[in-house]
């Protein structure tokens, strides 16, 4: 593509200086504790400048580093987070997996930072390639950026700031609506609750849903997979990949409303996850997962059920009958028979109607946020690519 009057094309090394990180001698304590911070590829992430870091520096320690100054973009450059990208918004260290751009005189730090953030995944097609994610501190620096006049510069980098700001404050809205619900569920889902107009009585898990254990004979392939945010979700919309066995017919067979529960812990589900079918009529599932639906005539919500589970108000009971599989890939040895005999505690029927719809418009609220943060995002994506490319000007 032809760029602007004035637009030029030059390297990653035209911004500035590239730095790259080093760690002082982890077998000094002295080195380690202080208030710099001390950046690794796990700190990086977003548009939010950098100014805290998980690990930190005392003066001593960063003595025996090189210091990146504020204002510097910050690139992984080795390992499987390559091509993630930071602003340094204070002085600090990073690691030897990351490079720094100490921008010149002649550069907007922040366009700087959004032009390298739109090339990072040629960094990782091409580090890709190999057994050890690598990009070298030349390969780094010689990568092709455009070069727009430094005014623009800074017009492009105002415009893409204010976008970044909006999505920051989804961000607080989401975290705030998050922080609502879960306060919610521990007032409305508790059986200590003030709020509870009835005693939660207890019930044995199994006389409240059965198990199903319906073979895939209707050669169904909708594979599912469990999300944290989605529930049951399509496997190969959600890993862009299937997989699931070619042979479909040895799975369980899941219809709109029944739950399944993934015997494995994750980020969120330390006793796995229980979800219920809402996105398709039926679906597949392995066999490793407990599928359930509920009891006819039980005097049970399943809307109520959902929160429930999801709250983690089965994870008392769970701990006292999980055991990691033999195999430490977070499998969880629970039998059919043991999550079946959990005790549940509900209140009466019209209350857990009642806890549910309160809920239900906690969870709509939440939706409609991250839908709109979601397409925030891609119209603020879809910007990036024009402005930066110079296929949409900016006055001056």
């Amino acid at each position: 593509m032809k760029l602007p009057k004035g637009w030029k094309t030059g390297h990653v090394a035209d911004f500035g200086k590239l730095v790259t990180g080093s760690t002082p001698s982890t077998a000094n304590d002295a080195f380690f504790g202080g208030d710099i911070p001390f950046v690794t590829p796990g700190d990086l992430g977003g548009a939010a400048a950098v100014t805290r870091s998980e690990r930190t520096l005392t003066i001593a320690g960063a003595d025996q580093c090189r210091r990146i100054p504020a204002g510097s973009v910050l690139v992984v450059c080795i390992g499987s987070t390559i091509g993630k990208t930071g602003r340094a918004g204070v002085d600090l260290v990073t690691n030897q997996q990351i490079n720094a751009v100490v921008p010149n005189a002649d550069t907007c730090g922040t366009f700087a930072f959004y032009e390298v953030s739109r090339i990072a995944k040629e960094f990782r097609r091409l580090a890709g390639t190999q057994a050890v994610p690598i990009l070298s501190k030349s390969e780094f620096g010689d990568f092709p950026v455009n070069l727009p006049p430094l005014p623009e510069q800074r017009k492009i980098a105002d415009i893409l700031t204010t976008w970044d700001e909006a999505l920051s404050q989804l961000d607080d809205l989401i975290a705030a609506q998050e922080l609502r619900k879960k306060a919610l569920m521990q007032r409305l889902l508790s059986r200590s609750s003030a709020h509870s107009q009835t005693c939660h009585a207890q019930h044995r898990l199994g006389d409240v849903i059965e198990r199903v254990t319906r073979r895939n004979t209707v050669a169904s392939t909708n594979v599912l997979t469990i999300s944290a945010q989605g529930g049951l979700v399509n496997q190969q919309e959600y890993f862009n990949r299937s997989v699931a066995a070619e042979d479909l017919s040895g799975y369980y067979l899941l219809r709109q409303g029944e739950f399944a529960y993934n015997r494995s812990s994750a980020k969120g589900y330390p006793f796995g996850a229980i979800k219920r079918l809402d996105n398709y009529d039926q679906g597949v599932v392995s066999t490793l997962y407990l599928c359930s639906r509920l009891r006819d005539g039980a005097q049970a919500s399943s809307a109520y059920l959902c929160h429930y589970f999801e709250g983690g108000y089965l994870n008392s009971g769970l701990r006292m009958i999980a055991k990691e599989g033999a195999r430490a890939h977070g499998l969880l040895n629970v039998t059919a028979d043991e999550f079946f005999d959990l005790d549940i505690f509900l209140p009466a029927l019209p209350e857990q109607q009642k806890i549910a719809e309160i809920l239900d418009t906690a969870d709509q609220q939440l939706t409609l946020l991250r839908t709109q943060r979601s397409a925030l995002d891609q119209q603020k994506r879809g910007l990036m690519q024009h402005l930066l490319t110079g296929k949409l000007r900016v006055k001056i």
